[in-house]
């Protein structure tokens, strides 16, 4: 059963901008599928770092990475060259050694794709499984196990 987390961290969404670049597109100018997993990506490493949680000193200090577990992508419309997107990230659930989250991909309010997320939170020496660290509990405000 996952560790209950406080009801203000469940409605706090975390805005990441995004613009699209040349990079990013096919030859019609439509987002490649697989760069919004990327955009997901650094939106949730931000959100992460706005938390005070750099991924580079948890896997120096704690010997922990986060790597996907689960993802799944609900491509409902595109995203084309030169737009200005947000990504809405709202953490869900923390277990025991994972984080749950809900990605909104938006252009002007508007969901372009939803990313929900499962992380495992990994040992980075022999990549088991590992418990969350109490630093990364702490910095979303999740109860003791």
């Amino acid at each position: 059963m996952p560790d209950a987390i406080s009801d203000a961290m469940n409605s706090d969404v975390h805005v990441h901008p995004v613009r699209v670049y040349y990079e990013d597109t096919d030859a019609g100018g439509i987002v490649y599928y697989a760069n919004y997993l990327k955009y997901a990506e650094r939106a949730r490493t931000e959100l992460l770092r706005a938390h005070g949680i750099e991924n580079g000193e948890l896997m120096d200090t704690e010997k922990v990475a986060f790597a996907v577990r689960e993802c799944h992508a609900d491509y409902i419309k595109p995203a084309r060259l030169d737009d200005a997107l947000d990504v809405r990230t709202r953490l869900i659930e923390i277990g025991g050694a994972t984080l749950r989250m809900h990605q909104d991909i938006c252009r002007d309010g508007e969901v372009l794709v939803a990313v929900k997320v499962r992380l495992a939170c990994m040992n980075v020496t022999n990549g088991a499984p590992k418990r969350l660290p109490q630093t990364v509990r702490d910095a979303f405000g999740a109860s003791r196990t």
